[in-house]
């Protein structure tokens, strides 16, 4: 490993966001994402972008609060430097039992893994990272991954899984990889209020602390 070692990391938000809930960390979710990629990094690395890949979520009625949680996040992460925000497609898609006939609201998200995969691709080409830190555990993301490591051989890709999410496909493909822990979790956090360029405070949510 050089010294001065560029890294972009690239982040699956919802595989994060679910991944904490699964775990019951919602103490969490007001996350400083950059500020993990940063205590994420090793020796000799360099932080030289932070790229957030998520969908806008709809409230619901059991959740009426549910877009303005996550519209508050994405204003605080607004006031990140260096750090680029990506929209993928939120659905609910209505889900039937082969067995009753019940029928049900599932949501889903939708071009959040394309997104990823094209910066990948279009970063290395550019040859913008030396290492890529991919957090994020859906196997979607192995064949990018088996493409970049075909046409550049010197690039890193290293997978950071978060808790509660794995995959095996992905673990064969990286160069390397590790779960995210509760330490760099909690080191990781906003303030409970995160001011704005025009001076307007973002309060942490309620249902977060």
């Amino acid at each position: 490993m050089s010294a001065g070692e560029r890294v972009i990391v690239y982040i699956d938000g919802f595989n994060l966001y679910y991944g904490m809930r699964s775990k019951g960390w919602q103490r969490y979710y007001w996350l400083n994402v950059q500020r993990l990629a940063q205590h994420l990094l090793k020796p000799g690395q360099s932080l030289v972008g932070t790229k957030y890949f998520t969908s806008r979520v709809s409230s619901t009625p059991r959740d009426p609060e549910k877009n303005n949680r996550q519209s508050t996040y994405i204003e605080a992460l607004g006031t990140v430097t260096n750090m680029d925000i990506y929209y993928g497609h939120y659905l609910e898609k209505t889900v039937e039992c082969f067995s009753c006939g019940a029928k049900w609201q599932m949501p889903g998200e939708q071009m959040t893994e394309v997104n990823i995969a094209v910066e990948l691709m279009v970063d290395a080409f550019q040859n913008r990272w030396d290492t890529a830190l991919l957090i994020s555990g859906d196997s979607d993301l192995t064949a990018p991954i088996q493409n970049i490591r075909g046409f550049f051989p010197a690039k890193r890709v290293v997978v950071a899984f978060p808790p509660d999410r794995h995959s095996v496909q992905l673990q064969r493909v990286a160069h390397a990889y590790f779960t995210i822990g509760r330490r760099k979790l909690a080191a990781s956090q906003f303030p409970d209020s995160v001011r704005k360029a025009d001076g307007f405070k973002l309060a942490r949510p309620t249902e977060w602390r």
